[in-house]
Formats: structure tokens, sequence, C-alpha cells
């Protein structure tokens, strides 16, 4: 089957991630510095005001978008191939979300 793709087609194919990547830095490297220009002029001009992180609210979400997504995951790769390796494929996500709402747990109660 794949020797029925032509050598043009294999080129086109494994170039357009690597341009979509490229794109994607470069418009982050512009977001950046456009940013950067603005908390400049900001300082300049004494209308600098720091934003605080809210991190209890970034952990909850955080963690549980990352506990509902590690669920669908590992319940899609056990369907698939059962117990396996690709099955860290969804627990990861899991774990990484509890260790997120364990996180937040801790930070609930420091204030």
């Amino acid at each position: 089957m794949m020797n029925n793709i032509s050598p043009a087609a294999q080129v086109i194919v494994s170039i357009i991630p690597i341009v979509g990547l490229v794109l994607i830095f470069v418009l982050i490297f512009f977001a950046l510095l456009w940013h950067h220009r603005e908390v400049k002029l900001q300082i300049k001009t004494q209308t600098y005001a720091p934003m605080e992180f809210n991190w209890k609210a970034f952990t909850f979400l955080s963690g549980l978008s990352l506990v509902a997504v590690g669920i669908v995951l590992s319940v899609m790769f056990w369907a698939i191939k059962g117990l396996s390796w690709g099955l860290l494929g969804g627990l990861i996500p899991f774990a990484l979300g509890i260790v997120c709402l364990i996180f937040y747990q801790f930070l609930k109660n420091e204030k």
C-alpha cells in the first residue's frame, strides 16, 4: 500500500506539519514581542499594573480537564488494545490531573 504513494506526495505530507509548527512558533514569538512592547510602554507612561495569577482556578480547571481527558483516553485505549503500554497515553494525563487537584486542595487549605 505504501509503494503506491508518489515521492512528491510523501514530501508534501512530511513538510505540512513542519510548516505548521514553524508558523505557530512565529505567531507565538510575535505575540510575546507585542506583549513585551506593550508592557514596556505602560511602564514608561506609569500605567502598568501587574496582574495577579489565580493559581487556585488554574490548578482546579487544569486538574479537572486532565482527569476528564485521561479517563476518556484510558477507556478508549483499554477498549482498543486492552492492557498494553498504549494505556499510559490515558493514565499519564489522569495522574497529572489528580496531582493538580491535590495541589488545589493544598492551596485551598492555605488561605
